[in-house]
């Protein structure tokens, strides 16, 4: 189950950027390439981290459930890392698994007129309404990797209003804010998005991934929660498949 959940979480466009980043670091290793100021600074999820993740304890895996710890070796084994969010939640094991398994449900489902890109581009539109640095950061990354466009998230950070956005995406990103302000959802609202092609029930999935996140916002804020450095870089430059093929054939 922890295995399926952990594919599910991070697909693979997901997984071949975080495998490129660890994979460029290796070459730069081998090539004696790294600069000492990086090397000094660099480490590994298995290590402690450098710096506070959270405010409250980070439990050690051995004090941990089992299936939480599969589930977090699965997908730190997939994307190179794990992502700090799964540590600052496994604070509370019981709270952790409905977080991820609704996280699931909103954001991996196979119906609906969504795709990853929107869902990702919903979570930056309103967690930075939200002033929430760590979901900004992390999911502007998963939205230049499905979306490949690797600037438009910056764009809706900085104002959502005045970014490149096609009809249908600003539609969406009305209806969401609207729903992360809580302003009074009326039948307007819904003729919107209408008029772009979403149904109802894609509304309800809009309107449930804003106020998912307004909840996962506000827990990043109790926490302190600081997003992984690796989030900051990725998507942002096209990987060379010439240099992945060359890098593969000398391993």
């Amino acid at each position: 189950m922890a295995q399926n959940l952990a594919t599910k979480l991070f697909r693979p466009p997901v997984f071949v950027q975080f495998a490129s980043l660890r994979s460029s670091v290796q070459a730069s290793l081998r090539s004696g390439c790294v600069f000492r100021a990086a090397a000094a600074g660099r480490h590994y999820s298995s290590d402690p981290p450098p710096e506070k993740i959270s405010r409250f304890p980070i439990p050690y895996k051995k004090d941990l459930p089992y299936d939480i710890v599969e589930l977090m070796e699965e997908v730190e084994s997939k994307g190179g890392f794990l992502p700090n969010v799964f540590k600052v939640l496994s604070h509370r094991p019981a709270e952790f698994r409905a977080f991820f398994a609704y996280y699931n449900e909103l954001m991996n489902k196979e119906t609906g007129r969504l795709t990853k890109a929107d869902r990702e581009l919903i979570v930056v539109a309103t967690s930075i309404h939200n002033k929430c640095l760590y979901c900004v950061v992390s999911h502007s990354a998963l939205h230049r990797i499905y979306s490949k466009k690797p600037t438009l998230s910056d764009q809706v950070t900085v104002n959502y209003e005045n970014a490149d956005l096609s009809p249908r995406e600003r539609a969406m990103l009305d209806f969401a804010m609207a729903v992360c302000r809580c302003d009074t959802i009326t039948e307007q609202h819904f003729q919107s998005l209408e008029e772009v092609g979403f149904d109802r029930e894609d509304a309800w999935d809009i309107a449930a991934i804003a106020a998912f996140f307004a909840m996962s916002n506000r827990l990043a804020h109790l926490t302190d929660m600081r997003p992984n450095l690796e989030f900051y870089n990725m998507g942002r430059v096209p990987r060379d498949k010439s240099k992945d093929a060359g890098q593969v054939k000398k391993e």
